[in-house]
């Protein structure tokens, strides 16, 4: 547990380090515009990230998910190998749709010299500077976001309602007391 949440927080902190300091700098000096390939490698990093806390959320499910349906067989479940291969395969995964939205938005075509003016970069924002047709790009890239959100939220929905229904499947209101306490930390 402590292993997922050193790495959660490691890539919370970074998540926030790819939009902080560039928005400290515009505040300070008036300037809220970024270049594209800033905002390329900002989109990059934030998107990589942003997928790596949920996956780690979920890998984080499936841990608390392990710890009380299958308390007496955790520590062999939940060896370091596994741990580790969750957190490289969370790394991993978070790092292609990363560079699949960067890929889709290297297709399209640009004026020269191109600023955004806002801090932040967002690939819609991206979308709407193209010359050329987004229409394709919009569809992969909203199914891609679809899917990155959508398989980790249905994996810890589904892994904290088997908890649940182990807790109530309990006798003994101690029991419950118990393990609905070891989810809350």
């Amino acid at each position: 547990m402590y292993f997922f949440l050193s790495n959660l927080s490691l890539a919370d902190i970074s998540f926030t380090s790819t939009t902080l300091p560039k928005m400290i700098v515009d505040i300070q000096t008036n300037n809220r515009a970024i270049s594209y390939s800033g905002c390329l490698t900002q989109m990059s990093f934030f998107m990589l990230f942003g997928c790596l806390d949920s996956l780690l959320l979920t890998a984080m499910a499936y841990d608390r998910f392990v710890a009380i349906c299958h308390p007496l067989h955790y520590q062999v479940i939940m060896n370091p190998r596994l741990c580790g291969l969750l957190v490289f395969l969370s790394i991993l995964i978070s790092l292609l749709v990363s560079q699949l939205h960067n890929s889709v938005v290297l297709q399209l075509t640009y004026f020269k010299s191109v600023d955004i003016s806002h801090f932040f970069c967002d690939p819609s924002q991206l979308l709407n500077l193209a010359c050329s047709d987004t229409f394709t790009n919009n569809i992969v890239m909203y199914f891609v976001g679809a899917i990155s959100g959508f398989l980790p939220i249905s994996g810890i929905f589904f892994s904290y309602y088997k908890i649940v229904s182990s807790i109530l499947r309990m006798p003994s209101p101690g029991g419950k007391y118990k393990a609905f306490s070891t989810c809350g930390s």
